[in-house]
Protein backbone atom coordinates (compact mmCIF):
# COMPACT_ATOMS: atom_id res chain seq x y z
CA UNK A 1 0.00 0.00 0.00
CA UNK A 2 0.89 3.94 -0.79
CA UNK A 3 2.12 5.68 2.27
CA UNK A 4 0.27 5.03 5.37
CA UNK A 5 0.35 8.37 7.52
CA UNK A 6 -1.07 7.57 11.19
CA UNK A 7 0.63 10.11 12.90
CA UNK A 8 -1.86 13.40 12.80
CA UNK A 9 -0.98 14.02 17.02
CA UNK A 10 2.74 15.09 15.45
CA UNK A 11 0.92 17.06 12.52
CA UNK A 12 -2.41 16.77 10.60
CA UNK A 13 -1.94 16.78 6.62
CA UNK A 14 -2.66 20.18 5.56
CA UNK A 15 -5.94 20.11 3.91
CA UNK A 16 -6.15 21.13 0.14
CA UNK A 17 -8.78 23.45 0.84
CA UNK A 18 -6.41 25.77 2.96
CA UNK A 19 -3.19 24.93 0.81
CA UNK A 20 -5.23 26.90 -1.74
CA UNK A 21 -6.69 29.75 0.42
CA UNK A 22 -2.80 30.01 1.77
CA UNK A 23 -1.07 30.11 -1.64
CA UNK A 24 -3.96 32.84 -2.47
CA UNK A 25 -3.07 34.84 0.55
CA UNK A 26 0.97 34.51 0.23
CA UNK A 27 -0.12 36.63 -3.37
CA UNK A 28 -0.95 39.83 -1.75
CA UNK A 29 1.44 42.25 -1.11
CA UNK A 30 0.09 44.30 1.93
CA UNK A 31 1.30 44.43 5.16
CA UNK A 32 -1.82 44.35 7.40
CA UNK A 33 -0.66 47.42 9.26
CA UNK A 34 -0.50 49.58 6.55
CA UNK A 35 -3.76 52.20 6.03
CA UNK A 36 -3.95 51.66 2.31
CA UNK A 37 -5.92 49.38 0.25
CA UNK A 38 -3.66 46.53 -0.27
CA UNK A 39 -2.99 46.64 3.93
CA UNK A 40 -6.48 46.53 4.63
CA UNK A 41 -6.84 43.11 2.10
CA UNK A 42 -4.15 41.88 4.30
CA UNK A 43 -6.04 43.20 7.18
CA UNK A 44 -8.63 41.78 6.42
CA UNK A 45 -7.87 38.28 6.02
CA UNK A 46 -5.91 38.52 9.95
CA UNK A 47 -9.46 39.93 11.19
CA UNK A 48 -11.46 37.01 9.40
CA UNK A 49 -9.29 34.46 10.91
CA UNK A 50 -9.32 35.88 14.56
CA UNK A 51 -12.92 35.67 14.70
CA UNK A 52 -12.46 31.95 12.75
CA UNK A 53 -10.77 31.09 15.87
CA UNK A 54 -12.62 32.42 18.28
CA UNK A 55 -15.54 31.01 17.21
CA UNK A 56 -13.57 27.60 17.37
CA UNK A 57 -13.97 27.35 21.24
CA UNK A 58 -16.33 29.98 22.05
CA UNK A 59 -14.31 32.82 22.48
CA UNK A 60 -14.12 36.39 21.93
CA UNK A 61 -12.49 37.58 18.68
CA UNK A 62 -11.11 40.57 19.98
CA UNK A 63 -8.97 38.11 22.88
CA UNK A 64 -7.21 35.39 20.32
CA UNK A 65 -3.60 37.06 20.19
CA UNK A 66 -2.00 34.94 17.11
CA UNK A 67 1.38 33.27 18.28
CA UNK A 68 4.09 31.16 16.18
CA UNK A 69 2.24 27.83 17.58
CA UNK A 70 1.50 26.17 20.62
CA UNK A 71 4.65 26.38 22.81
CA UNK A 72 4.97 29.87 22.13
CA UNK A 73 1.37 29.87 23.35
CA UNK A 74 2.02 27.82 26.43
CA UNK A 75 4.81 29.56 27.48
CA UNK A 76 3.32 32.99 27.20
CA UNK A 77 0.61 31.99 29.24
CA UNK A 78 2.75 30.74 32.24
CA UNK A 79 5.19 34.45 31.56
CA UNK A 80 1.48 36.20 32.14
CA UNK A 81 0.88 34.33 36.03
CA UNK A 82 4.14 35.42 36.73
CA UNK A 83 3.39 36.29 40.16
CA UNK A 84 1.19 33.76 41.07
CA UNK A 85 2.53 29.57 42.71
CA UNK A 86 2.29 27.44 39.46
CA UNK A 87 0.54 23.98 39.49
CA UNK A 88 1.01 22.02 36.06
CA UNK A 89 -0.81 18.31 35.45
CA UNK A 90 2.39 15.63 35.29
CA UNK A 91 1.78 14.68 32.06
CA UNK A 92 1.43 18.11 30.27
CA UNK A 93 3.51 19.57 27.16
CA UNK A 94 7.04 19.99 27.43
CA UNK A 95 6.57 23.43 26.82
CA UNK A 96 4.83 24.01 30.00
CA UNK A 97 6.79 21.14 32.16
CA UNK A 98 10.37 22.93 30.77
CA UNK A 99 8.77 26.86 30.82
CA UNK A 100 9.32 27.29 34.95
CA UNK A 101 11.37 25.83 37.54
CA UNK A 102 9.27 26.62 39.86
CA UNK A 103 6.15 24.99 39.12
CA UNK A 104 4.76 22.36 40.94
CA UNK A 105 3.46 18.76 39.55
CA UNK A 106 -0.03 17.58 40.00
CA UNK A 107 -0.61 14.14 39.83
CA UNK A 108 -2.31 11.69 37.75
CA UNK A 109 -4.12 8.30 38.41
CA UNK A 110 -3.65 5.10 36.48
CA UNK A 111 -5.67 6.36 33.46
CA UNK A 112 -4.02 9.68 33.59
CA UNK A 113 -6.81 11.95 34.87
CA UNK A 114 -5.74 14.87 37.29
CA UNK A 115 -6.19 13.91 40.94
CA UNK A 116 -8.95 16.33 42.23
CA UNK A 117 -8.21 16.14 45.46
CA UNK A 118 -3.93 16.30 45.20
CA UNK A 119 -4.97 19.69 43.33
CA UNK A 120 -7.79 21.21 46.05
CA UNK A 121 -4.81 20.07 48.86
CA UNK A 122 -2.46 22.71 46.79
CA UNK A 123 -4.84 25.13 45.80
CA UNK A 124 -5.46 25.42 49.99
CA UNK A 125 -2.22 26.48 50.43
CA UNK A 126 -0.99 28.66 47.85
CA UNK A 127 -4.04 30.88 46.90
CA UNK A 128 -4.46 32.53 44.33
CA UNK A 129 -2.53 30.03 42.14
CA UNK A 130 -2.12 29.55 38.11
CA UNK A 131 -2.57 25.71 37.31
CA UNK A 132 -2.63 24.69 33.86
CA UNK A 133 -3.96 21.49 32.30
CA UNK A 134 -3.82 20.22 28.76
CA UNK A 135 -7.78 19.24 27.64
CA UNK A 136 -6.52 15.85 26.06
CA UNK A 137 -3.31 14.12 26.37
CA UNK A 138 -0.69 14.38 23.08
CA UNK A 139 0.22 11.11 23.91
CA UNK A 140 -2.81 8.66 25.04
CA UNK A 141 -5.71 11.00 24.13
CA UNK A 142 -6.99 11.24 28.00
CA UNK A 143 -9.87 13.85 27.85
CA UNK A 144 -9.39 15.84 31.50
CA UNK A 145 -12.81 17.24 33.21
CA UNK A 146 -11.80 20.61 32.62
CA UNK A 147 -15.26 22.07 33.91
CA UNK A 148 -14.69 20.35 37.48
CA UNK A 149 -10.99 21.75 37.49
CA UNK A 150 -11.79 25.22 36.74
CA UNK A 151 -14.48 25.31 38.70
CA UNK A 152 -12.10 23.73 41.68
CA UNK A 153 -9.98 26.82 40.55
CA UNK A 154 -11.88 29.23 40.59
CA UNK A 155 -13.42 28.44 43.93
CA UNK A 156 -9.84 29.24 45.57
CA UNK A 157 -9.72 32.28 43.45
CA UNK A 158 -6.92 30.46 41.05
CA UNK A 159 -6.79 31.05 37.23
CA UNK A 160 -6.70 27.63 34.68
CA UNK A 161 -4.66 27.87 31.74
CA UNK A 162 -5.80 24.93 29.26
CA UNK A 163 -3.23 23.76 26.10
CA UNK A 164 -6.25 22.61 24.09
CA UNK A 165 -4.35 21.92 21.11
CA UNK A 166 -4.93 18.00 20.95
CA UNK A 167 -9.16 18.70 21.96
CA UNK A 168 -10.02 21.99 19.82
CA UNK A 169 -11.27 20.91 16.12
CA UNK A 170 -11.78 16.87 17.36
CA UNK A 171 -14.51 17.27 20.19
CA UNK A 172 -16.94 19.90 21.52
CA UNK A 173 -15.49 22.89 23.11
CA UNK A 174 -16.27 25.57 24.92
CA UNK A 175 -14.22 28.08 26.66
CA UNK A 176 -16.78 29.96 28.63
CA UNK A 177 -19.03 27.11 29.27
CA UNK A 178 -15.75 25.28 30.57
CA UNK A 179 -14.67 28.23 32.64
CA UNK A 180 -11.27 28.54 31.21
CA UNK A 181 -9.31 31.76 31.34
CA UNK A 182 -6.20 31.15 29.21
CA UNK A 183 -6.33 28.91 26.46
CA UNK A 184 -3.73 27.79 23.78
CA UNK A 185 -4.37 26.42 20.18
CA UNK A 186 -1.95 25.18 17.72
CA UNK A 187 -2.75 24.84 13.42
CA UNK A 188 -1.11 22.09 12.23
CA UNK A 189 -3.17 20.14 14.60
CA UNK A 190 -6.23 20.97 12.96
CA UNK A 191 -5.22 20.73 9.34
CA UNK A 192 -3.47 24.05 8.95
CA UNK A 193 -0.50 25.03 8.66
CA UNK A 194 3.11 25.11 10.98
CA UNK A 195 4.16 27.61 12.61
CA UNK A 196 1.09 29.58 13.34
CA UNK A 197 -1.44 29.14 16.81
CA UNK A 198 -3.22 31.29 19.15
CA UNK A 199 -3.53 32.48 22.98
CA UNK A 200 -6.89 33.04 23.67
CA UNK A 201 -7.57 34.99 26.58
CA UNK A 202 -10.99 35.67 29.22
CA UNK A 203 -12.36 38.17 30.38
CA UNK A 204 -11.01 40.49 32.89
CA UNK A 205 -7.08 38.75 31.79
CA UNK A 206 -4.54 41.09 31.65
CA UNK A 207 -1.89 40.67 28.96
CA UNK A 208 1.58 42.64 28.92
CA UNK A 209 2.99 42.82 25.90
CA UNK A 210 5.57 39.51 25.17
CA UNK A 211 7.03 40.97 22.02
CA UNK A 212 8.09 44.79 22.05
CA UNK A 213 8.13 47.05 18.20
CA UNK A 214 5.37 48.19 16.39
CA UNK A 215 1.98 47.46 18.32
CA UNK A 216 0.41 44.67 16.38
CA UNK A 217 -2.07 42.07 18.19
CA UNK A 218 -3.18 45.18 20.36
CA UNK A 219 0.16 45.51 21.47
CA UNK A 220 0.26 42.06 23.25
CA UNK A 221 3.02 40.70 20.85
CA UNK A 222 4.82 42.98 18.12
CA UNK A 223 6.16 41.76 14.79
CA UNK A 224 3.87 42.13 11.09
CA UNK A 225 1.52 39.20 11.22
CA UNK A 226 2.11 35.78 9.41
CA UNK A 227 -1.10 36.70 7.13
CA UNK A 228 -0.63 33.65 4.78
CA UNK A 229 -0.59 31.17 7.97
CA UNK A 230 -3.12 33.09 10.16
CA UNK A 231 -5.56 32.78 6.92
CA UNK A 232 -4.92 28.89 6.61
CA UNK A 233 -5.18 29.05 10.66
CA UNK A 234 -8.73 30.04 10.60
CA UNK A 235 -9.76 28.31 7.29
CA UNK A 236 -8.94 25.36 9.14
CA UNK A 237 -10.42 25.99 12.42
CA UNK A 238 -13.50 26.52 10.83
CA UNK A 239 -13.65 23.47 8.39
CA UNK A 240 -13.11 21.55 11.93
CA UNK A 241 -16.16 23.16 13.11
CA UNK A 242 -18.20 22.09 11.26
CA UNK A 243 -17.21 18.71 10.55
CA UNK A 244 -16.66 17.61 14.56
CA UNK A 245 -19.89 15.03 13.67
CA UNK A 246 -17.69 13.68 11.00
CA UNK A 247 -14.59 13.71 13.24
CA UNK A 248 -16.25 11.66 15.88
CA UNK A 249 -16.93 9.17 13.43
CA UNK A 250 -13.69 7.95 13.53
CA UNK A 251 -14.35 6.03 16.92
CA UNK A 252 -15.14 2.98 14.81
CA UNK A 253 -11.93 3.13 13.25
CA UNK A 254 -10.23 3.67 16.52
CA UNK A 255 -12.45 0.73 18.14
CA UNK A 256 -11.62 -1.55 14.79
CA UNK A 257 -7.79 -1.05 15.75
CA UNK A 258 -8.11 -1.40 18.94
CA UNK A 259 -9.86 -4.91 19.05
CA UNK A 260 -7.45 -5.79 15.84
CA UNK A 261 -4.30 -5.25 17.89
CA UNK A 262 -5.84 -7.29 20.87
CA UNK A 263 -6.64 -10.00 18.91
CA UNK A 264 -3.55 -10.33 17.29
CA UNK A 265 -2.05 -10.91 20.43
CA UNK A 266 -2.51 -10.97 24.37
CA UNK A 267 0.14 -9.18 25.62
CA UNK A 268 -1.13 -5.81 23.44
CA UNK A 269 -1.78 -3.32 26.44
CA UNK A 270 -4.28 -0.28 25.63
CA UNK A 271 -3.50 2.75 27.56
CA UNK A 272 -6.56 4.42 29.02
CA UNK A 273 -8.87 2.21 27.04
CA UNK A 274 -11.54 2.61 29.68
CA UNK A 275 -11.94 6.02 30.66
CA UNK A 276 -12.99 9.29 27.90
CA UNK A 277 -10.42 9.99 25.10
CA UNK A 278 -10.51 11.87 22.17
CA UNK A 279 -11.55 9.69 19.23
CA UNK A 280 -8.63 9.50 17.43
CA UNK A 281 -5.43 8.28 19.59
CA UNK A 282 -4.69 4.71 20.29
CA UNK A 283 -1.75 4.68 22.63
CA UNK A 284 -0.47 0.84 22.94
CA UNK A 285 2.15 -0.79 23.93
CA UNK A 286 3.32 -4.28 22.71
CA UNK A 287 6.12 -5.38 25.41
CA UNK A 288 7.98 -8.16 22.49
CA UNK A 289 9.83 -4.92 21.02
CA UNK A 290 11.29 -1.94 22.31
CA UNK A 291 9.40 1.07 20.79
CA UNK A 292 12.23 1.98 18.63
CA UNK A 293 12.15 -1.66 17.16
CA UNK A 294 8.34 -1.48 16.31
CA UNK A 295 8.66 2.36 14.83
CA UNK A 296 11.65 0.97 12.10
CA UNK A 297 9.35 -2.09 11.10
CA UNK A 298 6.06 -0.20 10.75
CA UNK A 299 8.41 2.31 8.49
CA UNK A 300 9.88 -0.25 6.69
CA UNK A 301 6.42 -1.47 5.34
CA UNK A 302 5.45 2.75 5.12
CA UNK A 303 3.55 3.25 7.67
CA UNK A 304 4.36 6.98 9.80
CA UNK A 305 3.52 6.19 13.95
CA UNK A 306 4.60 7.81 16.76
CA UNK A 307 6.35 6.20 19.50
CA UNK A 308 5.43 6.96 23.63
CA UNK A 309 9.51 7.08 23.91
CA UNK A 310 11.37 10.34 23.17
CA UNK A 311 14.89 10.41 22.34
CA UNK A 312 17.37 12.22 23.23
CA UNK A 313 21.28 11.74 22.56
CA UNK A 314 20.68 8.41 21.27
CA UNK A 315 19.27 7.29 24.25
CA UNK A 316 15.93 5.84 24.61
CA UNK A 317 13.37 7.48 27.62
CA UNK A 318 10.41 6.36 28.57
CA UNK A 319 7.70 8.85 27.87
CA UNK A 320 7.04 11.08 31.00
CA UNK A 321 3.45 10.57 30.35
CA UNK A 322 3.52 7.00 31.15
CA UNK A 323 5.64 7.36 34.11
CA UNK A 324 3.26 9.86 35.42
CA UNK A 325 0.69 7.33 35.15
CA UNK A 326 2.65 4.56 36.93
CA UNK A 327 3.38 2.43 33.84
CA UNK A 328 6.67 -0.19 34.44
CA UNK A 329 9.58 0.13 32.31
CA UNK A 330 8.89 -2.36 29.96
CA UNK A 331 5.72 -1.07 28.73
CA UNK A 332 6.15 2.35 28.44
CA UNK A 333 9.33 1.66 26.49
CA UNK A 334 7.64 -0.46 24.05
CA UNK A 335 4.49 2.04 24.11
CA UNK A 336 3.24 3.06 20.32
CA UNK A 337 1.16 5.87 19.59
CA UNK A 338 -1.52 5.77 16.37
CA UNK A 339 -3.03 8.80 16.02
CA UNK A 340 -5.52 9.07 13.05
CA UNK A 341 -7.12 12.09 11.32
CA UNK A 342 -9.66 14.03 8.77
CA UNK A 343 -8.40 11.71 5.70
CA UNK A 344 -7.89 8.79 7.29
CA UNK A 345 -9.50 5.63 5.77
CA UNK A 346 -10.86 2.08 6.72
CA UNK A 347 -8.27 0.31 4.81
CA UNK A 348 -5.71 2.18 6.31
CA UNK A 349 -6.50 0.45 9.57
CA UNK A 350 -6.51 -3.02 8.06
CA UNK A 351 -2.88 -2.58 6.47
CA UNK A 352 -1.99 -1.29 9.76
CA UNK A 353 -3.46 -4.28 11.35
CA UNK A 354 -1.96 -6.95 8.37
CA UNK A 355 1.73 -5.31 9.06
CA UNK A 356 1.90 -5.89 12.93
CA UNK A 357 0.05 -9.77 12.40
CA UNK A 358 2.83 -9.98 10.04
CA UNK A 359 5.40 -8.50 13.15
CA UNK A 360 3.71 -10.34 15.53
CA UNK A 361 4.41 -13.87 13.76
CA UNK A 362 7.73 -12.92 12.60
CA UNK A 363 8.76 -12.18 16.54
CA UNK A 364 6.62 -14.81 18.56
CA UNK A 365 5.90 -17.80 15.86
CA UNK A 366 2.22 -17.01 16.35
CA UNK A 367 0.09 -14.75 15.02
CA UNK A 368 -3.07 -14.82 17.56
CA UNK A 369 -4.03 -15.77 20.82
Amino acid sequence: MKDVYLDYNATAPVRPEVIDFVASSMALVGNPSSVHGAGRKARNLVEKAREQVAALVGARARDVIFTSGGTEANNQALGFMSGHKHFVSSIEHDSLLKSSAETQLLSVDGNGVIDLKQMESCLKDSQPAFVSVMAANNETGIVQPIKSIADLVHEHSGFLHCDAVQAAGKMPFDKQTLGIDLLSLSSHKLGGPQGVGALILGPGIDCPSFLTGGGQERSRRSGTENVAGIAGFGLATEIAKTSLDEFQQLRTLQNKLETGLKQLSNSVTVFSENVERTVNTTCFSWPELSADKLLIQFDLASIAVSSGSACSSGKVKSSHVLKAMGVDDCLAGSAIRVSLGWNTRPEEIDYFLQVFEKIVKRHTGKASK
